[in-house]
């Protein structure tokens, strides 16, 4: 994907080298028109600097169905920023279309191929009028359903304006326009398309992959050559820009950082946040460039003098900027990207080990070599001259620090070192991780979990284990330690309740003979799924969607927190899970007493399974006869 506005060269201090101004015209400025693929073409002629390129996976599987030589249309769908009209522009470019006539602000335009077919190409369908929509979605019709080959569609848009066009035009001819229902199905299930119309989705495309691409694209541009010999750097001064990309570059930390960000990413895609190309972009310049003090929040290479003349070259951090701390909150979470990583709590979120490494840790004998390692080794955003001296003024308890606004300086401080604790710490440090430093403490093992799903293993014991305990706790209400079978459990009547001691039925932890629980990988939203059969043979078991937020949920409750302090949807949704479980007991208890009743009197008798627990917290059912008084 490539992206390219023109600049002018500069070179010394005072003037800004073009590749830093092209990056910061992606960045989240109230008016970064340069993330719009619409604006791009019209910059090629005065670009001085290479474009940001990156490889899309989407573009690839196009460019093989053209070579095919199949016959169709094309619809390329995708919600805004996922660069639908990049890859309208370079299938354009690969069918012979000229940049000119691309720049061209028609609406349709035309391309003939070598082989006498004529592509017709709408980058955007929304900008259509009614009449031209119309004829479009007729050669759309005919090249797909119908004899027509001489001409086929190239048409890119948003999944709600292909299908709501269908809908008007259908029903404007008093049908139902037999493409709407295959798109739609195609949209949700992944599949299902006609034969002749090959639909690529860009929505679908990974996040973690995505962001990798562009910040290696970011970090590797041949733009920083320019940065050579620049006054900013000269007698071991700290450029924050050039800083800033030489940890996105991940050198030093064998690319520990972006491994994180990219983690993070994953679980918020995983979540359901879906996360456009022109949002990463807009994450990787703001990681670069930002700064609180610089205008708009994002630096240029004339601001860097000053910032480092006024010493706040800590406050270029990319660790804060990579969540939007140098921005106003108000344009921060007017950006999804910014609001997705919010979820996350880095930076609010802490442990008490974290936390006494970095208050006590530069005085305290016990941790000075801990905190030497991982916070005094980093001069420039850990344990600067300017944090030692808040700490230092905190510790003390001077009258400044003792007041609400003298202490909200070394607080901020100090959520600044949480997030850079977050990305530096290394995997395996004794005492201190990573995701507990986050709203998603178990999103690591959640993505272990994912991994080995995807290639064909099992879920460890030990995450399969917690999420029974968290299941048993939330269908019974009960704190038991139960991990090898599943109880489903009723108050007796209402299928919602909090508190239920009747068992109405047992499966085991671990799927055997077609019975029990599985964890298994949804193949179309690669989101892990539980499902549970009550019986052998169950052709469709329940199933329950694990979100990370869900398994967070289950995963806490295991570890003793009560369901309603985490989180009330997701106990809800667990609740309707029970019900689903509980219903489909009484068919097959219903089922079994029509099959396997035998004749003989009914003596009033009602058999109930009350859950007892032990001691030792284990849950037993105790079954109960109990005979109505005559």
């Amino acid at each position: 994907m490539s992206k390219t506005p023109g600049e002018s060269l500069g070179s010394g201090q005072g003037s800004s080298n073009a590749w830093v101004k092209f990056l910061r015209s992606y960045g989240p400025t109230p008016n970064n028109t340069t993330l719009f693929d619409e604006y791009v073409t019209g910059a090629l002629g005065k670009a001085k600097v290479a474009p940001i390129t990156l490889l899309s996976p989407e573009l690839q599987k196009i460019k093989a169905y053209l070579a095919s030589e199949a016959r169709g249309s094309i619809l390329i769908a995708g919600t805004a920023g996922d660069g639908k009209t990049y890859h309208c522009r370079s299938i354009w470019s690969e069918l012979g279309g000229s940049p000119q006539e691309w720049a061209n602000p028609s609406a349709i335009k035309e391309v003939t191929l070598g082989d006498g077919r004529t592509a017709t190409f709408i980058k955007d369908l929304s900008e259509l009028t009614p009449e031209q929509s119309d004829a479009s979605l007729a050669l759309l019709e005919d090249s797909v359903l119908g004899a027509e080959d001489a001409k086929f569609l190239v048409v890119a848009a948003n999944h709600g304006q292909i299908l709501e066009r269908l809908r008007d035009l259908g029903i404007r001819q008093g049908r139902i326009h037999p493409l709407r229902k295959p798109i739609q199905d195609a949209f949700l299930l992944a599949g299902g398309a006609p034969d002749r119309l090959a639909i690529f989705d860009l929505s679908r495309a990974g996040h973690r992959g995505t962001l990798g691409e562009v910040l290696s694209a970011v970090a590797n541009h041949p733009g920083w050559s320019d940065c050579g010999g620049c006054p900013s750097q000269e007698d071991d001064a700290v450029c924050p820009i050039y800083e800033n990309r030489n940890r996105l570059l991940g050198s030093d930390d064998h690319g520990r950082f972006a491994a994180r960000i990219g983690d993070v990413v994953e679980v918020a895609r995983l979540n359901g946040w879906h996360l456009p190309v022109r949002d990463m972009l807009a994450l990787a310049s703001n990681m670069v460039l930002g700064h609180p003090n610089a205008k708009e929040g994002l630096m240029t290479c004339s601001d860097v003098p000053k910032i480092q003349e006024a010493n706040l070259v800590e406050h270029a951090s990319l660790y804060d900027n990579a969540f939007g701390a140098n921005l106003p909150l108000r344009r921060a979470m007017s950006r999804p990207v910014f609001r997705a990583l919010a979820a996350f709590g880095i930076g609010s979120e802490t442990t008490n080990a974290a936390d006494g490494l970095m208050v006590y840790g530069a005085d305290d004998p016990k941790l000075t070599g801990t905190f030497d390692r991982l916070m005094r080794s980093d001069p420039v955003y850990g344990a600067t001259p300017g944090y030692l001296a808040a700490l230092n003024s905190y510790l003390e308890g001077e009258e400044s620090a003792r007041l609400e606004s003298g202490a909200a300086e070394f607080l901020a401080r100090l959520q600044t070192q949480r997030r850079r604790f977050f990305f530096t710490v290394p995997d395996g440090e004794p005492g201190y991780g990573h995701w507990p430093m986050t709203a998603f403490r178990f999103a690591g093992d959640y993505l272990s979990m994912v991994d080995l799903l995807s290639g064909g293993g099992a879920v460890s014991e030990r995450t399969r284990a917690r999420l029974v305990k968290g299941l048993n706790r939330v269908m019974t209400g009960l704190l038991i330690e139960n991990d090898d079978k599943l109880f489903v459990a009723s108050s007796g009547g209402f299928s919602q309740s909090r508190v239920s001691v009747l068992c109405d039925t047992e499966a085991p932890a671990k799927r055997q003979g077609g019975k029990g629980m599985r964890i298994r990988l949804d193949p179309l939203t690669a989101r892990p799924a539980i499902d549970v059969a009550l019986a052998q043979g169950e052709v469709h078991p329940a199933s329950f969607a694990l979100t990370p937020v869900r398994f967070e949920f289950l995963c806490r409750v295991a570890e003793g927190a009560l369901p309603g302090s985490f989180s009330n949807e997701c106990l809800e949704d667990m609740l309707a899970f029970k019900a689903k479980l509980l219903r489909k007991e009484e068919l097959l208890r219903q089922r079994l007493l029509l099959e396997d009743d035998e004749p003989g009197s009914d003596d009033g008798s009602l058999a109930l399974n009350f859950i007892d627990v032990e001691q030792s917290g284990l849950g037993l059912s105790r079954r109960v006869s109990v005979r109505a008084a005559s």
